[in-house]
This record gives C-alpha cells, structure tokens and sequence, in this order.
C-alpha cells in the first residue's frame, strides 16, 4: 500500500535502513522481492519510503540479510507499522513539516541529549519565552499555532523519557523576552532541573576549550541507538542525519560537551555559595542579576 501525502523522516529512514541492510547483504532489488512475493521495483519503492511494508515480510528481509540485533529488528518493526500519527497530527498544515518529524522523532525516543547555544530548549521554554522568539520570525506560519505546539511538544518531559540538556552560558543570558519573562524562564529551568529523569548542566563562558559542535542540536535515540536521529540547526532550515559515522560523531560530541560543562543542576545537593562551581550556582548568579 502506498502512503498518502508527503513521505515523513521516519518512512524515509526506514526505506534506508532497509536498502542499507540489502545492499550489506550482497542481494538485488529483484532478489530480494523474490524473497517475499515483491517485484523489483515495489522494492525500490519501499526503500524510498513510498509503500509501506507488512511485518512478515520485514522478518523474513530481516532474516535474509542476516540482521540479528533484537533492539535494532524491534525498533525497525515498530517503525515500519506506525501510522506516524499522534498529538501532532492536528498541526498539520500550521506547522512545517519539519517541526512534525520533530515530534515524532521525539516521541519515538527514549533518551534525548540536546545541545543549545543560543536559546533555551523548546522542550524547557515557558509561553511567554516562545512568544518571544516566534515574534520576529518569518515566513508562513501563524504565531499562536507555532506557540502552541512547542507547548504540547512539552508533554513528552511526563512520559519517562530520559533527558539531558547542556545550555551554553549565552542562551541564559539572552534579554530579548523581557527581564521578567526571562527570570521565570529561569527559575523554570531550576524546576525542570529536579525530576529524576532531567539534566541540565550549564556550559560556561569560560570553559578553557571551544565547544566541539558550531551548531545546536538533538539527539532523539530509541529503542536502538543505531536508528536514532540527530536534529541540527541549520542557517535555513533543520537537517536530520541518521548514517552511522553521524551517529558515533554526534555521541561523541555530546560526551565531550558534558565533560567541558559545569557539574549539573542539583537542587538537594550542599552549596558552595560560588556561583562559578556548578549550574545551579550561575543560575543562580543570574537570577541576581534580573533582580537590580
């Protein structure tokens, strides 16, 4: 059956993995649909994400190229059977298609690890920090719709997904909301800090090496960490990357940005009092600083 619409980043790296997978074995297109009663062409159809594919025959492909990881097989049946539809499906047509694939990449996930440089992460802004932003933005889109979907995407910090943040020290010190909007934005952060399933570490102005990433990003990792998805800001638009030497680099990176950011946020922990030792003490030299 084909999809209708436009062919999602999910359908389409599914299509990869699978052709990614055929290609490793040493088989054809035509060989492998004699496999499971498919032409040649259906098959390459399939891999370009235009058809879906029932689970018998993704068992049997999956047999026959010699994929034996149960994380990775189970992950890939899960995404070969979803419908690709959820709480986003309503915003279609109000938001960028991208966005969507976002929220779906998100929900997919069960670890998440985001890098940001100069704003707070969508999954941590209050409304009126988002308002703020979409403000000035151009194109399409309507404001309030924008909004309101960076707050619903806001419900998968309740679903038991782990979470990591690292926050350069610049995305903090950001005005542009208001000083009272970005006060709350950062006792919010404080609050979000203190769920269990929650890290946010602060990356400061004086960390003794450059960060290894000029751009933002997102790491969404499901059930197999070799299908996740790595989301980077781009000067036009976001691109996805999901290729194996994307995958190992951008693990990396987020390894080395923790090591180079400060000890995370502990609201039960003993203090200091200095403000430069850890993230809850430049939050909390920041907040001092919105008070005069």
């Amino acid at each position: 059956m084909g999809y209708k619409g436009p062919i999602s980043q999910r359908q389409r790296r599914f299509g990869e993995e699978l052709q990614g997978l055929r290609v490793a074995a040493g088989l054809s297109a035509a060989e492998a649909g004699a496999l499971v009663g498919m032409g040649g062409p259906a098959v390459s159809h399939t891999e370009a994400g235009r058809i879906t594919l029932n689970a018998e025959r993704l068992e049997v492909w999956l047999d026959a190229y010699g994929c034996t990881d149960p994380a990775y097989r189970a992950t890939l049946a899960e995404m070969s059977r979803s419908a690709g539809k959820g709480w986003w499906s309503e915003y279609e047509g109000k938001v960028p298609a991208l966005a969507l694939d976002l929220a779906e990449a998100e929900d997919r996930s069960v670890r998440l690890a985001n890098y940001e440089m100069l704003y707070i992460p969508g999954a941590l802004q209050l409304q009126g920090y988002a308002e703020a932003i979409f403000e000035d933005s151009e194109g399409d889109w309507d404001i309030a719709d924008a909004v309101r979907f960076r707050m619903a995407r806001q419900r998968i910090l309740d679903e038991g997904k782990e979470f990591h943040f690292v926050i350069h020290e610049a995305a903090l010190r950001m005005r542009f909301p208001g000083d009272a909007v970005m006060r709350a934005q950062l006792l919010h952060l404080i609050d979000m800090a203190a769920r269990p399933n929650v890290t946010v570490q602060v990356l400061p102005f004086t960390s003794s090496k450059k960060p290894p990433s000029p751009n933002s990003f997102l790491f969404c990792e499901p059930g197999s960490v070799d299908l996740s998805t790595i989301i980077v800001d781009g000067p036009q638009r976001a691109e996805h990357y999901g290729d194996p030497a994307s995958i190992t680099a951008y693990r990396r990176r987020f390894e080395q940005l923790k090591d180079l950011a400060l000890p995370a946020v502990d609201t039960a922990g003993p203090r200091s009092g200095a403000a430069s030792r850890d993230s809850w003490g430049i939050l909390q030299h920041l907040l001092y600083l919105l008070q005069v």
